[in-house]
């Protein structure tokens, strides 16, 4: 129980983890975006957005990243539902000394894709990070977030 004396969904009765049903929800189309940002140097962004890092083209490869991992939510979030989902997009917003990673996720279903967009986005960012690695160990990850989401019973919701 919470403080406010709301069940915890993920847990059972007898307090255990467990995957919640979603059968009795209605399926409707749900949409979810996270971002993430990968901060760095100002040298390091412009070899980002001109393709010239040792490991290559970083933005592309972190797209595919990015994808594959929205897909793959289920599989590393332990009580997450595998979901069909029906699109995923991916977008980097280079700025002077970082790069924002926003991933926007869309399906129609009984539970929403928030996880999946989060999950899009930091798997982006990570993967930028691999690719900057070798010319800015300094670089970081921050701001990994839920921007906006809607569909499902609790309705829209933006940041």
């Amino acid at each position: 129980m919470t403080e406010d004396g709301e069940r915890l969904t993920h847990l059972d009765d007898r307090g255990a983890a467990h995957m919640v049903d979603v059968s009795d929800k209605e399926e409707t189309r749900r949409e979810a975006t996270a971002q993430a940002v990968l901060g760095t140097r100002p040298d390091v962004v412009e070899r980002l957005v001109t393709g010239d890092l040792p490991k290559g083209e970083a933005l592309a490869v972190a797209r595919i990243a990015a994808i594959q991992a929205a897909k793959q939510t289920s599989a590393l979030i332990p009580l997450c539902h595998p979901l069909p989902l029906s699109a995923v997009s991916v977008d980097f917003e280079p700025a002077e000394d970082s790069v924002r990673i926003t991933a926007t996720v869309r399906t129609t279903g009984r539970t929403g894709v928030e996880m999946e967009a989060l999950t899009a986005a930091t798997v982006g960012a990570l993967t930028l990070y691999d690719m900057v690695k070798g010319v800015d160990r300094a670089a970081r990850i921050t701001d990994a977030e839920v921007l906006a989401k809607s569909g499902g019973k609790s309705g829209d919701w933006r940041r």
